[in-house]
């Protein structure tokens, strides 16, 4: 949990100092530091579900071709 915590203070950190050093603004920082990590939540979770069927297929594909050669 420590590496997971450590990870989002420096997305958060990160976000923040792009935001500031792009327009000069602390709001406008904290705000991006804030949006972006929830975005990338958002969007992290379509792409695990994406990725768990494109799993799921090739694992259908790989049995199907072993029942094939052991017909």
């Amino acid at each position: 949990m420590s590496k997971t915590l450590s990870f989002a203070a420096v997305h958060f950190t990160v976000a923040f100092m792009v935001g500031y050093l792009m327009t000069g603004s602390v709001w406008v920082g904290g705000a991006l530091a804030l949006v972006e990590p929830a975005c990338n939540t958002v969007a992290f979770h379509f792409h695990e579900k994406i990725w768990k069927r494109i799993e799921q297929r090739r694992s259908a594909d790989r049995q199907g071709d072993a029942a094939a050669v052991t017909a």
